[in-house]
This record gives structure tokens, sequence and C-alpha cells, in this order.
């Protein structure tokens, strides 16, 4: 049987037949892009407070849109509103949910704004918070290399060229280099929340909108900088994505040789460190065993952060301007890349600690 009409969705205007299921299926986004609920509701609650201030809605539809987008927040974090695959993504879930809350006034939400501003801010929003998260992270790791610095770094260990001893070299100075290194990594990520600090909200979906929009009060509303100045640029942008990968890229570059030392110093034929029991495994045939998992787990999750970048760049080095539903392939490798960095970041500071 072939599908049946379907004018619900807001693109179906001109359709006379609704989306096939295995078409829906293959093309929904809902499944990962839910995780950015919060930055949504957010971004929606700006863009209704600043439609009832320049006239587009009444002050009434707006306190009502805003109860309503509060309510739903709500209601994903206890669990009690599940989107469906039908939504397709979590923009038009929460409007449909919207709609079904406080009726035909939710549908205002969406004027002067297109799914495409709509995502790349939600994107900008969370990739901020993503810096500020791993920044963090990054000197709680710095803070874990002083310590070990400051109460061991008297030590005196061979350094190494060409993995042959060397010349005698101190732990501490040994410890600071990744110090450096990691300092490095977060002058990157800062340089890369500055160009991310854009509003593209108002851009529409490629060409702006003709009614009377603030996007300066936006910009203000939701912490941005700056806003955008070509529209179809700011829809169709993903550098600050990629960007962000190749720095974190960069970080697992220095954790990964991190890690490789660690797991070269506990073996027996170097002897350097002993592990803590408690961030080490055992081997279930030979007891006598003791494996630096973690450091090896680190080491082997930088393949995952280089292959997150790669996949994000060939997305997009050939595509036309603006707006393709290529880019729905951006969020699945930001976030993994993003929890990756940030869980192997807290292992290695434990295990280090």
């Amino acid at each position: 049987m072939p599908p049946q009409r379907e004018t619900s969705r807001t693109w179906g205007g001109r359709f006379t037949r609704a989306t096939a299921p295995d078409a829906l299926a293959f093309t929904a986004s809902i499944g990962f892009d839910i995780r950015l609920y919060p930055y949504d509701i957010r971004v929606s609650i700006a863009h209704a407070r600043m439609l009832a201030a320049c006239g587009i809605i009444s002050a009434r539809d707006r306190d009502r849109i805003v109860a309503g987008l509060r309510a739903i927040e709500k209601e994903i974090e206890s669990g009690r509103f599940r989107p469906q695959l039908a939504d397709e993504d979590i923009h038009m879930a929460i409007e449909r949910r919207l709609v079904e809350k406080i009726g035909a006034v939710g549908a205002k939400l969406h004027a002067a704004r297109s799914r495409n501003d709509q995502v790349a801010t939600d994107a900008r929003l969370f990739v901020k918070d993503a810096i500020d998260a791993i920044d963090a992270a990054i000197a709680r790791l710095q803070s874990t290399l002083l310590d070990v610095a400051e109460r061991d770094g008297e030590a005196v260990l061979p350094g190494y060229t060409h993995l042959q001893r060397a010349q005698p070299i101190l732990l501490g100075h040994h410890l600071l280099a990744y110090y450096d290194m990691l300092e490095r990594d977060r002058e990157r990520l800062a340089d890369c929340r500055r160009r991310t600090d854009v509003l593209p909200l108002g851009c529409g979906a490629l060409a702006g909108t003709t009614l009377p929009i603030d996007r300066r009060m936006l910009a203000k509303e939701l912490g941005f900088k700056r806003i955008a100045e070509n529209s179809i640029d700011a829809i169709s942008d993903r550098d600050f994505i990629a960007e962000l990968l190749a720095a974190l890229a960069i970080v697992f570059t220095h954790i990964s040789r991190l890690a490789s030392d660690i797991t070269l110093w506990a073996t027996s034929e170097f002897g350097f460190v002993v592990l803590d029991d408690a961030y080490s495994t055992g081997s279930s045939m030979m007891p006598q065993k003791k494996n630096p998992d973690i450091a090896e787990l680190v080491r082997g999750k930088s393949g995952r952060v280089f292959g997150d970048l790669l996949a994000l760049l060939t997305v997009l080095k050939g595509l036309p301007l603006a707006y393709n539903s290529d880019l729905q392939e951006d969020k699945e490798a930001l976030f993994d890349a993003v929890d990756t960095t940030k869980a192997s970041l807290e292992a290695l500071a434990a295990l280090v600690g």
C-alpha cells in the first residue's frame, strides 16, 4: 500500500503522499540530535521573546509559548515526553509537542526562522559548552601532573631518544613536557571558542527573512558576542565543528603519547612505575599480570577521534552552498569526539594521580 497523504509536517505543504517509512527511518536524526534539546529550548525561548519585542507576535502568545517550552523541557528531562521517529529531528519534535500543549499559537514560534539556522545555533551553543567542559578536564589533568611533579619530581630516570637511553633527566621535567603540550591544547580550544561565538539565528533557510527581526537582541539573549554577517555562510558553515575536532585530535596526539609512556614504564623491562590496582586489570589465565588498560584505551581511542575529524572533513569537502542534508552527519562525529575526549582526560587524570 502506498503511503497516505501527509500534510501535518512543517514542510509538508506541497506533498500529496506521506514519507515512506523506510525513507523516514533513513533520514530522521531524532535518534541522536535529541541531545540538543536543552539548547533548542533555549534558542526557541529567545526567539519567542524577540518575536514579541518586534511586534511579530503578542506578549500573551510569547508567554504561552515560553511556558509551554519550559514544560516540554521538564517532560523530556523526566522521560514523560519521548519524541517519535515521525518528528524527524529535535526541532520538529519540540514544535509538535508545543502545538499539542498550547494549540495553534505554538506554530507561531516558527515565524522568521528555519531549521537550518536553528540547528546551526544549537550546535554552536553545544560546542561552546563542550569546549568549556574539555578545558576544565585538561586543567584537571595538568593539575594532577603538577602534583606528581611536586611530590616525586626529583626522581632521576633515563631520558630517551630513538627509545634508547640518552641522558639522565628528572621525572618532573618529563611530566611538565606534557603540561606544556596540554597548555597549547587549551589555547587552541580558546581560539576555536572565539570563532564559534557567532550567532547564525535569523539567517533563515539561507537568505534571511523579510520579517523585522532583531538579531542583536537574540545574540544578547543567547550569549553570542557577534552575529553572522553572511547568511549563506552562516547556514552552511561547520568550520567551528571541524576546528574543534582538529583541536581534539591534537589533544589525543598528546595524551596518547603520555599513555604510551605509562604503558612502557609499567612493564617489567622498564619498571619505572607501579600502577594502582584500582586503575588496572588482570588476566583470566595469567594471574601474575597487571595490565595498564586505561592507558592502552586512551591510546586506542585516539583513532576514534581522528576518524571523527576525517569523517566530517569528508562530508564538508564537496558541498555546494548553502544547506545540504549531508550536514546532518556532523553531529554524531561531534558528540563522539567530545564524549571520548572528556572520558579519556578524566580516566587519565585518575590513573596518573
